[in-house]
């Protein structure tokens, strides 16, 4: 096995166990809308909510939404190992194929929600009560049409805006205000480093080679 293969295999692990046992964690002993200061922090939280699949705590309403969604990832999902396969073939750089093995991780990390814990949890009372790991009477729904959970929440800046700023003069200003999970960040941080540190993943074969043309006559050939 690779160094490449080797890395894609341990970072999708890590990322899918830290993330599960932080979710099963949160939706078993935290009831809709609790949370608490992440070491004592006022503006670092856990604070457990649950979305019908989007990042973020973005939704995408209904049932269909909710299927077209799920789908979606799966394809995505098998898109992502393709690349993945095909760059570590070309021997890509190990940053490269780091970044998307996050966003792979990430993917599945949210696909699993969806996909099986309509099956193996209760439903989560919105007004008191804790969800059940593999409840009597089955789980709150069929499969694909699981809830996503999600925990982290960083109100950095929470404020009211003075009087004197124009449109929102005096109402509340809160930044971080998503709430998102492991997986959520795992993808984000992906996406990122490829568009900061791995840009040239994204040139087209035509730029590559006018990057290495020699000065001089255009129409003279590379030796």
């Amino acid at each position: 096995m690779s160094k490449r293969t080797s890395t894609v295999i341990i970072v999708v692990f890590l990322v899918l166990l830290i993330d599960q046992a932080l979710k099963i964690w949160v939706k078993t002993h935290l009831e809709y809308g609790e949370e608490f200061g992440i070491l004592g922090l006022s503006w670092a939280r856990i604070h457990f909510v649950e979305n019908e699949g989007m990042a973020f705590g973005l939704s995408l309403g209904g049932d269909w939404g909710k299927l077209a969604l799920s789908v979606f990832r799966l394809i995505a999902v098998g898109f992502l190992v393709y690349i993945i396969h095909t760059l570590i073939k070309t021997k890509e750089t190990i940053g490269v194929i780091l970044s998307f093995s996050l966003i792979l991780a990430g993917a599945l990390g949210n696909i699993l929600d969806s996909a099986f814990y309509g099956l193996i949890f209760s439903a989560t009372p919105y007004h008191g009560g804790l969800a059940t790991l593999f409840p009597d009477g089955g789980g709150y729904a069929h499969f694909l049409f699981g809830k996503v959970v999600d925990m982290l929440y960083f109100p950095m800046i929470d404020t009211t805006l003075p009087a004197w700023v124009p449109i929102w003069g005096g109402e509340r200003f809160e930044f971080f205000r998503p709430v998102f999970n492991i997986s959520d960040a795992a993808i984000s941080t992906g996406v990122i480093t490829l568009l900061v540190f791995h840009r040239h993943i994204f040139k087209s074969k035509h730029e590559h080679t006018t990057d290495v043309m020699p000065e001089g006559n255009p129409d003279q050939p590379v030796v």
